[in-house]
């Protein structure tokens, strides 16, 4: 089971993530409606300060973000441990199975 630090680890680094880029975005249309940014009007405007607060908001959160992007690696990396386990489990199922019936097969001529 995940420990408390670690559940839910994607959906919060998700969710910081997306809120520093929309900080950013709001800060930069501030500055744009002030003048501070020289952006024109209309959709191109908006995506240029979409661009900026891609732009922007990468390196901080790249920074910010680091204790949340361990935990959020340890969690899939976990999952992914858990499923491999689950999966030679069963793949070793799978081959006693197998061996049981060609042991059943084998009787079975061997009397014939």
């Amino acid at each position: 089971m995940s420990t408390p630090s670690t559940s839910h680890a994607t959906l919060r680094y998700s969710a910081m993530r997306a809120s520093i880029f929309l900080a950013v975005f709001l800060v930069a249309l501030l500055l744009a409606h002030f003048g501070v940014l020289p952006v024109t009007a209309g959709s191109s405007g908006v995506f240029l300060l979409l661009i900026i607060a891609a732009l922007v908001s990468a390196p901080i959160s790249y920074v910010v973000l680091n204790k949340q992007r361990d935990a959020m690696s340890e969690q899939i990396t976990g999952g992914i441990e858990r499923r491999k386990s689950k999966s030679g489990s069963m793949a070793s199922r799978i081959a006693a199975q197998n061996a049981a019936e060609d042991a059943v097969d084998d009787a079975l001529r061997a009397q014939q």
